[in-house]
């Protein structure tokens, strides 16, 4: 995939993102190929960022944003509406090549048929079938042409089932800088130098915020009583989400939200209470030790439990990356505003712990640094080149 010679269309790439995780990587993505062939035209299902970067749009993101194994099916007509669609679209003008960013149930789905179709497809951002649901592992090879992989343990695990995988690092990781500066973030945010901070990041997805938002509240209150002098932030990813976390009692607990700005409410925090995803790893990069919580519908946690799905000891990034439970995590029925309080006041008051954390949380983030959006923008390329 060189410039194009005159008069030639302008190569095409359709990218499709389901939520906020996706939409930051979709960005920086497109940033980085646009570098390497400024030519190159967007078109999918993005989020806001994608748009913003000149992403064309079929569709909002936001449609997609649906979590879990049951709660996925009242979504499920709109679901399979969007995808015939778009399937029916890229087959009618088949791009130079299909990217997936994250929101692996439907994006893999879509790869799959458009690859049995001849179209080019990557995947960015791996299922999490070295967790759980190891069977799937076998259909990745038909579903995608390339997996390209945030995390460093994921390639070698791919490799054993023949799958063609690449560890391309976390674009996070390069763009939030090694060393923080927490005054800064503190005086950008209108905050006292000594206060006690604590971030709350229910989710970004409405699901998350149902299930998470009152007990984070929760939480608040509690540690209020433990540390009466503490300001709480509130950082929210869309405005629908806000609503949610407004409804339930966000104001009236005294924590202040604002629209996005995750990364610096983070930074300027001493100790962060978040629900599990991206976000963990957006708080380990800006050295907020954490609480982390998780909570799935009734019926799809009693499935992997039954089951005995989950393979893993631990379910958020920070101790996966770590092989150790670096931070603490809260897990279904566990999920009370107490406990999270006492966790989070732990955090706090722990020096050594929190010394401990910063060094761990230092060399992870040393490890994801590899210029990540531009390393999965060389494996496209130079798959595409290939396909030449």
């Amino acid at each position: 995939m060189t410039a194009s010679t005159p008069g030639a269309r302008a190569p095409r790439v359709v990218i499709v993102a389901g939520e906020a995780s996706g939409d930051q990587l979709g960005a920086a993505l497109m940033a980085a190929l646009r570098q390497q062939l400024p030519e190159v035209q967007f078109a999918g299902i993005p989020g806001p960022l994608m748009k913003a970067a000149g992403c064309e749009s079929w569709q909002g993101a936001e449609e997609l944003a649906v979590m879990g194994l049951f709660e996925i099916i009242p979504h499920l007509p709109r679901l399979l509406r969007i995808r015939r669609l778009l399937l029916q679209r890229v087959r009618a003008d088949p791009p130079a090549v299909y990217i997936g960013v994250d929101y692996k149930e439907f994006n893999l789905s879509v790869t799959r048929a458009l690859k049995a179709a001849g179209v080019r497809t990557v995947q960015y951002v791996s299922p999490q079938v070295w967790a759980w649901r190891e069977w799937r592992v076998h259909r990745m090879g038909t579903a995608c042409d390339l997996l390209l992989c945030l995390l460093p343990f994921e390639p070698p695990f791919y490799a054993k089932f023949g799958v063609r995988a690449q560890f391309v690092g976390h674009p996070l990781a390069d763009q939030i800088p090694l060393e923080v500066d927490r005054t800064a973030a503190r005086a950008q945010l209108g905050l006292a130098p000594r206060v006690p901070v604590v971030a709350l990041l229910p989710g970004s997805r409405r699901g998350e915020v149902s299930r998470l938002g009152a007990d984070f509240i929760a939480a608040a209150r509690h540690f209020s009583v433990l540390e009466p002098q503490a300001q709480f932030m509130a950082p929210m990813a869309t405005p629908a989400v806000q609503a949610l976390f407004e409804r339930a009692g966000a104001r009236e607990a005294g924590i202040r939200l604002v629209a996005g700005q995750s990364r610096t409410v983070l930074q300027a925090a001493d100790v962060a209470l978040v629900a599990s995803g991206t976000a963990t790893l957006e708080a380990l990069l800006c050295r907020c030790p954490m609480v982390v919580a998780y909570r799935l519908g009734t019926l799809t946690a009693w499935l992997l439990r039954t089951l005995r799905l989950v393979r893993l000891p631990y379910f958020s990034l920070p101790n996966l990356l770590a092989g150790e439970a670096l931070v603490p995590e809260f897990f279904q029925q566990a999920v009370q505003g107490p406990a999270l309080a006492m966790a989070l006041h732990r955090q706090l008051s722990d020096a050594a712990q929190r010394e401990r954390l910063a060094q761990r949380f230092r060399a992870i983030h040393v490890t994801l640094r590899r210029d990540g959006a531009a390393q999965a923008a060389a494996a496209v390329l130079a798959l595409l080149a290939e396909s030449r």
